[in-house]
């Protein structure tokens, strides 16, 4: 299963088109937040399974504040991450995860991109689309893919 992962795209557009376009097919779309009315371009530019949360910027949506659910057997914890602090470290929304259960816990809002892999969960987050903020400051968005035998692998791609 192959999962495209993107975040803080601000209701731009243009990037998560090209994040799409190269990652090939996918299984399934995960937004983690900040979309700013960009829901309906989601469902146009991906046919498949999506797992779209609010954000602290999407003030008037009606999206979920956070979500758990399964991808080929693994528990998934997505949330934007703003409530657990994550500008100061990820221990909060880890824990969350944890106590959900989670083998993979997903955040955004920080846009910066971020993984830990361990042995009992994998921490992850895609950085931002439209505005990121590491060193180099590169759209990043990643692409995890668990085989069938339940092992993840998580692989951070940057946009020209």
């Amino acid at each position: 299963m192959k999962v495209l992962i993107v975040s803080d795209t601000h209701g731009r557009h243009g990037n998560l088109r090209k994040a799409v376009e190269e990652s090939g097919e996918f299984d399934v779309l995960i937004h983690l937040g900040d979309v700013e009315g960009g829901e309906a371009y989601i469902d146009a530019v991906a046919d498949c399974e999506k797992h779209v949360i609010r954000g602290n910027n999407d003030f008037y949506s009606n999206l979920p504040k956070e979500e758990v659910f399964f991808l080929n057997g693994k528990k998934v914890f997505i949330t934007h991450g703003h409530n657990y602090y994550v500008a100061f470290g990820t221990e909060q929304v880890e824990r969350a995860g944890r106590e959900r259960g989670a083998d993979v816990v997903m955040f955004g809002h920080t846009h910066r991109p971020h993984l830990e892999v361990r042995d009992d969960v994998v921490v992850l987050n895609p950085g931002s689309l439209s505005y990121p903020r590491q060193e180099g400051r590169q759209s990043s968005y990643m692409i995890m893919e668990i085989d069938d035998d339940g092992k993840i692998t998580c692989q951070q791609r940057y946009v020209d």
